[in-house]
């Protein structure tokens, strides 16, 4: 997910560049539209942007602390630990699939994303946050009376959480509600 948002901040020309070069292993004279050296300076220049946007390596037991942590501060609902956790730029981005509800646009913000995230808790006090393996890291799963009904991945960075995701489209929830 996030090489995808990194393929997205690069131009249209970088990224055409990159991926025939260094993911297809096209040369850069096989390349049309562009010179061999403009080709090799538009995936040179996207190279840099992906390394730019790596974030610094986070632990494994960070990782843990922090959705440790998130967890915590979603069950007391205190939004001042949960904004604490947050990056100031963390993004939330939700998918219903059009058969559930979910945010229709990406939350931005620390405070925003907080309190959207209390506002959940609050209007659905049984939704309990269990922390569970997603995608590969710690994540969250959240479940109302036993049953699965949101999957949350976190993107972590240092200490604070970059980018949270969270599928709500019961089509994508079976595997979480497989017994």
């Amino acid at each position: 997910m996030a090489f995808l948002v990194v393929l997205e901040s690069m131009t249209p020309a970088e990224r055409v560049a990159f991926v025939l070069h260094d993911v297809f292993r096209y040369s850069f004279a096989e390349i049309v539209g562009r010179t061999p050296a403009a080709c090799r300076q538009l995936a040179s220049s996207a190279r840099r942007r992906l390394r730019g946007a790596q974030a610094p390596a986070t632990s494994a037991e960070q990782r843990t602390n922090v959705v440790h942590d998130f967890k915590q501060a979603w069950d007391t609902k205190d939004i001042v630990a949960l904004i604490a956790i947050l990056d100031p730029d963390v993004t939330a981005v939700s998918n219903g699939g059009g058969r559930d509800r979910a945010a229709l646009h990406p939350i931005t913000g620390r405070e925003d994303v907080a309190r959207h995230l209390i506002t959940i808790a609050t209007q659905a006090p049984d939704l309990m946050m269990v922390e569970r393996t997603v995608n590969g890291q710690p994540g969250v799963v959240l479940q109302l009376d036993g049953v699965t009904v949101s999957v949350m991945s976190l993107d972590v960075s240092g200490d604070r959480i970059t980018h949270i995701w969270g599928i709500r489209n019961p089509d994508k929830l079976r595997p979480w509600t497989a017994g």
